[in-house]
């Protein structure tokens, strides 16, 4: 969790919402914009609220019993939201997260919480990959773990180059899945067809 000292108040959050309509030729004040400052201020401690979670804590609790049972487990197709660091501009897309067990196992709701955690910061994608891969490899201390992200970024569909059908995708592979190319590809197999749709 990311502690903010010099946050602003939920008044100057509003204050510079104003401020942006107005820069971009709009008249705040006016009916269909009033209350746009407040919900905008009140979005963004949805959109932003990783920061008030610690996802190294979502994976504290185990479970051992599992008969021994140390192959792969997969959770395909996460969806998230994040936004952009750069132009604060809507990124969407999908996780895929493995690891291969050593001796205990976690819930896998709590491996979509992580990444949800990480989603809803001002994020890199290439970041958020490999953050995601290292909280479950500093905690759950596996054999191997690999994230693999595919997502649109509204910063490049939306604004600059306007190429609305790009995809982006990154992956992290830790432990097994980076020494062994069987591993790799294992998880590779499994992931299916990437599409984000």
């Amino acid at each position: 969790m990311t502690e903010n000292n010099n946050k602003p108040t939920e008044e100057e959050a509003q204050k510079a919402v104003r401020t942006l309509i107005q820069w971009a030729g709009d008249d705040p004040d006016r009916e269909g914009l009033k209350e746009t400052p407040k919900r905008v201020a009140k979005a963004y401690l949805d959109w932003f609220s990783g920061y008030q979670e610690d996802p190294y804590e979502y994976l504290k609790r185990t479970f051992e019993d599992v008969d021994g049972y140390d192959e792969m487990v997969t959770l395909r197709g996460i969806t998230f939201e994040s936004h952009c660091e750069h132009h604060i501009a809507l990124i969407t897309g999908k996780a895929y997260v493995a690891y291969l067990p050593d001796h205990n196992v976690v819930g896998i709701s709590k491996l979509a919480r992580v990444v949800d955690a990480y989603a809803r910061r001002f994020q890199v994608q290439e970041k958020m990959t490999a953050q995601i891969a290292n909280c479950i490899n500093d905690i759950l201390k596996p054999q191997g773990v690999g994230v693999v992200i595919i997502a649109r970024h509204a910063c490049m569909t939306t604004r600059g180059i306007h190429k609305s059908s790009v995809d982006m995708v990154t992956s992290t592979m830790l432990g097994g899945f980076r020494t062994s190319e069987v591993t790799r590809m294992e998880f590779m197999k499994t992931l299916g067809e990437l599409t984000i749709d």
